[in-house]
């Protein structure tokens, strides 16, 4: 491997949004810095199970044979 081309790896502490802190090794910022999350798992809909939109394709389905059913489609 060779030497001095690799970034600093060194220990930060991470604030996520609930206020909870904990500390990992990074290569962002300088060593102590803080990162504070704006999103994180514990905030984040794709974690939390938050509201998500599903798609009711029968429903668009029926809509559109609604709107053109005097054109003759089916």
């Amino acid at each position: 491997m060779k030497q001095d081309i690799h970034p600093d790896y060194h220990f930060i502490t991470v604030v996520m949004t609930d206020g909870t802190t904990y500390q990992t090794r990074s290569t962002y910022g300088e060593t102590g810095q803080t990162m504070t999350l704006e999103i994180d798992p514990t905030s984040h809909p794709a974690w939390t199970g938050g509201h998500q939109k599903l798609l009711d394709t029968a429903g668009r389905v029926g809509k559109f044979n609604k709107k053109f059913n005097q054109f003759g489609f089916k």
